[in-house]
C-alpha cells in the first residue's frame, strides 16, 4: 500500500475515533454535571393539578359520570356507594331535599352532602334523611334516585340548616306533622290517658321522646305554622308530660310560656283544675321538682282514705320520684300501714325497691336540679 493510501486510512480512523469515542472517553464539564434532569410529571401529579368538576348527584347520574348504589333504612339513614366513571376528578354535591324512593319507602335528604371522587375510584357517603310518610317500611333496602320534591317541608329543611341543636327525630316529627298531620298518639312514647281514636297511621317506628315532640312543635311555631291546624297539639296530656320529663321541661316551659318564678302555680293549678284524666300526674311533677313539699304532702295523700284511690296510688308511686333517702323509710312504713296484700301496700313496696335501687346508682351529682321550697302550708291546704 502506498503512503498516500495509508495516510488516508489513518486520517479516517482518527476522525471516527473523534466522533464516536471522545464523548465516552472524556468526562462532562463540572458545570454541566450540576444541572438537574427535568422531572417527569407522574399521572397522579397531573391528576391532582386538574380542577375537579363540581356537579350535583342528579346531574352526574343523568350524564352517566357516576355509578351509584343507594341503601337506606327508610327513616334516618342513607348510605351511597359512588364510582367515578369520567376521565377527571368530580366534586359531587347532594342538595337538601333530594328524594330517594324504594319499593315501599320514600325519604328526603336533610343536610347537604359533598364528596370528592377521583377517576375510576369508589367512595362511600352517609346522609341523614327523614321519612316522607309514616307508612315507610323500616329495614335496610335498595333505593333509587328520585326527581320529585316535597314543597310542604322545604321551609322546615331550610330552617334547620343553621340549627344543629334540633335533633333529627324532631325534624322527622315536624315533617310528618306537615305532610300527614299526625295525631299525638302516633308519635308519643308515653301511654295516653284517654283512649286514642282508631287511626290509619301505623307509626310505631316514629314514636319518639317527649323532648323531641315539643322541640318539633316549637320549631313549627317559629316557622309560623298555625298550631290550631296541627292535630298533634290538641291533646292536653302533652303539656304535663313534657313538664314532668326533666329533659323536656326546659323546652316545655318556653313553649308553653311558663314563667320559672311561677312554676309552682302551674303544678298547683294542674292538681286542682287540670284535666280529670291527667290531674294526678301533677303529683309526679311536684315530687321531682319540689321534693320537700312532696315528702310532707304525699304520705298524707296516701293515708287519707277519703282521697280518690287514683290519687292515693299516684302519691305512693310519686314518693320514689323524690329520690330522697327519707322517702325510702316512708315507703317501707306505708307498705306496712296500708294493709298487707292490698294494691296500695304492693305499690309502696315496689316504689321502695325502685327508690333503693336508684339511690344506689346516685353518687353526688344529680341530673335534675331539684329545688327546696317553703310551701309546706300550701301543701297542707291542697289536701282536700
Amino acid at each position: 500500500m502506498n503512503k498516500k493510501a495509508l495516510y488516508a486510512g489513518s486520517a479516517a480512523s482518527a476522525l471516527l475515533a473523534t466522533v464516536f469515542l471522545w464523548p465516552q472517553a472524556s468526562p462532562a464539564p463540572a458545570s454541566i454535571a450540576k444541572i438537574p434532569a427535568k422531572p417527569q410529571a407522574s399521572a397522579a401529579t397531573v391528576q391532582a393539578s386538574v380542577e375537579p368538576l363540581t356537579v350535583d348527584l342528579a346531574m352526574a347520574f343523568e350524564q352517566k359520570k357516576i355509578l351509584a348504589e343507594f341503601i337506606g333504612n327508610g327513616r334516618d339513614r342513607m348510605k351511597i356507594m359512588l364510582m367515578n366513571k369520567s376521565d377527571g376528578p368530580i366534586h359531587l354535591t347532594i342538595p337538601v331535599g333530594q328524594m330517594f324512593e324504594g319499593d315501599h319507602s320514600t325519604v328526603v335528604n336533610v343536610h347537604p352532602g359533598q364528596i370528592d371522587i377521583a377517576p375510576g375510584k369508589t367512595e362511600e357517603l352517609m346522609l341523614h334523611t327523614v321519612a316522607a310518610r309514616s307508612s315507610n317500611a323500616l329495614a335496610d333496602s335498595p333505593f333509587a334516585l328520585s326527581y320529585g320534591s316535597l314543597p310542604r317541608i322545604e321551609p322546615l329543611l331550610a330552617f334547620v340548616q343553621d340549627r344543629p341543636e334540633i335533633p333529627l327525630a324532631s325534624i322527622q316529627t315536624a315533617a310528618l306533622a306537615l305532610i300527614e298531620n299526625l295525631p299525638l298518639s302516633a308519635v308519643a312514647k308515653f301511654t295516653l290517658a284517654s283512649t286514642p281514636l282508631p287511626s290509619r297511621f301505623n307509626t310505631d317506628a316514629f314514636r319518639t321522646d317527649t323532648f323531641e315532640i315539643v322541640t318539633a312543635l316549637a320549631t313549627l311555631r317559629e316557622l309560623k305554622i298555625k298550631e290550631e291546624n296541627l292535630t298533634m297539639t290538641i291533646d292536653p296530656q302533652l303539656k304535663i308530660e313534657a313538664m314532668i320529663d326533666p329533659n323536656a321541661r326546659p323546652v316545655a316551659m318556653r313553649y308553653y310560656a311558663i314563667d320559672p318564678e311561677r312554676e309552682w302555680d302551674f303544678w298547683r293549678n294542674e292538681l286542682l283544675n287540670g284535666e280529670p284524666a291527667t290531674r294526678h300526674y301533677a303529683l309526679y311533677g311536684i315530687a321531682r321538682f319540689y321534693p320537700d313539699v312532696a315528702l310532707e304532702m304525699l304520705p298524707r295523700w296516701a293515708r287519707e282514705t277519703r282521697t280518690n284511690p287514683v290519687y292515693r296510688l299516684s302519691a305512693v308511686q310519686a314518693l320514689a320520684d323524690t329520690q330522697r333517702p327519707e322517702a325510702l323509710a316512708t315507703l317501707r312504713l306505708l307498705g306496712n300501714e296500708l294493709g298487707h296484700g292490698t294494691e296500695l301496700a304492693k305499690a309502696a313496696t315496689g316504689a321502695a325497691d325502685y327508690l333503693e335501687y336508684r339511690l344506689a346508682q346516685i353518687n353526688s351529682a344529680r341530673s335534675v336540679a331539684f329545688r327546696t321550697t317553703s310551701r309546706r302550708q300550701e301543701a297542707g291546704a291542697l289536701l282536700r
